[in-house]
């Protein structure tokens, strides 16, 4: 996946996903803001709320699993998330920085305006630093991601940045295409970087199911990283999304 901080990937892979079917501003579309690195415009509403995983695994037997739990607070204005990461390599096995989110509907999608849902994120210092877990250090995160449908395809744009205390500022960037080919199926491709340093290129796909209880969507995906410091990297990337109603 792209190389940027470990917790900005953990944000991208996983609290961007989100309310599949119960979205105001896209109900023309089954499937909505259960996107892989792109993070789509639209908040859970009143009553519903979604577990999403993603697991990806890297070059040499590395992996990343993330699970991020989202809940309208209480309702489609105001919305909050956690993110659990987890990560593997031969050298070391463990929790990562973990990540707690509110995002604000700021504004709902209409035929001549996208969704806008600007988001704040508190970076805690979870992972072992001494073991490359974590950062060691407490942070924030921004992502503002505006969102806008063309008939059967959806168009996705981020711009944000991570800080972390005593580090600089890391830029995050990133875009996606999505098609639907049927109802209950898409065809993706997104693009997500740090400018002048790394950026990802990953076509992928995402399938999902209404049952009585809720929508579940599964996906898989390619991520391709280009890095200005290391050779190109291929890794395969898995999603899995559940969403219910609570009383």
């Amino acid at each position: 996946m792209v190389k940027i901080p470990a917790v900005g990937l953990a944000l991208l892979v996983s609290i961007v996903p989100g309310n599949a079917s119960a979205q105001t501003a896209s109900s023309k579309w089954e499937i909505t803001d259960n996107s892989f690195l792109i993070e789509e415009s639209f908040n859970q509403e009143a009553g519903v709320f979604q577990n999403i995983f993603a697991w990806t695994r890297g070059p040499h037997g590395t992996w990343q699993a993330t699970f991020t739990q989202e809940w309208p607070a209480p309702n489609i204005t105001h919305q909050f998330s956690y993110t659990i990461p987890f990560s593997g390599s031969r050298d070391a096995t463990g929790l990562n920085d973990a990540l707690l989110n509110y995002r604000y509907q700021l504004s709902s999608e209409t035929s001549n305006h996208p969704a806008v849902s600007p988001r704040l994120s508190l970076v805690m210092p979870t992972g072992r630093q001494g073991d490359g877990l974590g950062n060691g250090v407490i942070g924030l995160q921004f992502n503002v991601p505006a969102s806008k449908q063309f008939g059967n395809l959806y168009l996705h744009m981020n711009v944000g940045a991570t800080w972390l205390h005593g580090l600089d500022w890391t830029p995050l960037v990133g875009s996606s295409v999505i098609w639907r080919v049927a109802p209950m199926w898409n065809l993706m491709f997104e693009a997500v970087g740090e400018p002048g340093q790394s950026v990802t290129w990953s076509p992928g796909f995402r399938r999902g199911w209404t049952l009585r209880s809720g929508q579940l969507v599964v996906g898989a995906a390619v991520p391709i990283t280009y890095d200005a410091d290391a050779p190109r990297t291929t890794a395969f990337l898995t999603y899995f999304s559940y969403e219910t109603r609570f009383k």
